[in-house]
């Protein structure tokens, strides 16, 4: 069977699972990373803006760390920035909220036995962290895969992180939607042959997301019937 969308027009195969990023799609975390990330750069004069935000986010921490510090022109070294970091982070990440409409999102697809898993560049030591005041909606998820995660030989936008998801999850590429807000994972997604649903920053460059199959403005306009996940 085939979906039309409102248009008529065509949007592929029923979609029978669903991968998700994190950080800025299921959880606001990404105002602490500005935060955390602005504090440290501000000591030398930086100011770290959408400009350089925009082509880190979703990158393995040490890509992102690397680009950071070579845009800036940082008087230290990226491991030395990440250690800094992610200090200042675990003690922030607890209090990050819920975006819009994912926690509904989720509960509705587990409650149609949809298999899901997160697949998140973060590692597992901060996952935990962001997480540990949502255990109740993340228990909800079938899998879990991480940025260091012994399979996950390279980062977004490689494929990988979704292809470990997919066959964790034993999912075929082709029933299989993405969801993402970063281009780094919307490239991924799309390398790991999946429709990819995309829910951008308000601050990033829409021109950045043209391959995807959708664009949201936040995952309470997405409507899971039409692609197929439940029958109504």
């Amino acid at each position: 069977m085939q979906i039309k969308d409102s248009t008529d027009k065509l949007i592929g195969r029923p979609a029978q699972f669903a991968l998700f990023d994190m950080d800025g799609l299921l959880l606001d975390t990404e105002i602490i990373y500005t935060q955390v990330t602005q504090s440290i750069v501000g000591r030398f004069g930086k100011t770290f803006d959408w400009s350089i935000k925009g082509n880190m986010i979703g990158l393995p921490a040490m890509v992102a760390a690397n680009y950071l510090v070579g845009a800036l022109q940082l008087p230290i070294s990226a491991e030395i920035y990440l250690a800094e970091r992610d200090q200042l982070l675990r003690a922030k990440f607890p209090s990050c909220k819920a975006m819009p409409g994912a926690e509904n999102l989720i509960r509705n697809l587990d409650s149609h036995n949809i298999p899901i898993a997160v697949a998140t560049s973060s590692s597992r030591e901060l996952f935990q962290s962001k997480t540990s005041n949502h255990q109740d909606w993340f228990k909800l998820f079938n899998i879990v895969v991480t940025g260091d995660d012994a399979e996950v030989k390279q980062g977004k936008p490689a494929p990988d992180i979704f292809n470990v998801a997919a066959k964790r999850l034993d999912a075929n590429p082709r029933n299989t939607l993405v969801f993402e807000d970063a281009p780094s994972g919307l490239a991924a997604g799309i390398a790991a042959g999946m429709r990819v649903i995309v829910v951008p920053d308000p601050n990033m460059d829409k021109s950045r997301y043209r391959r995807a199959e959708r664009i949201l403005n936040s995952l309470e306009e997405f409507n899971p019937a039409e692609f197929g996940l439940l029958s109504s």
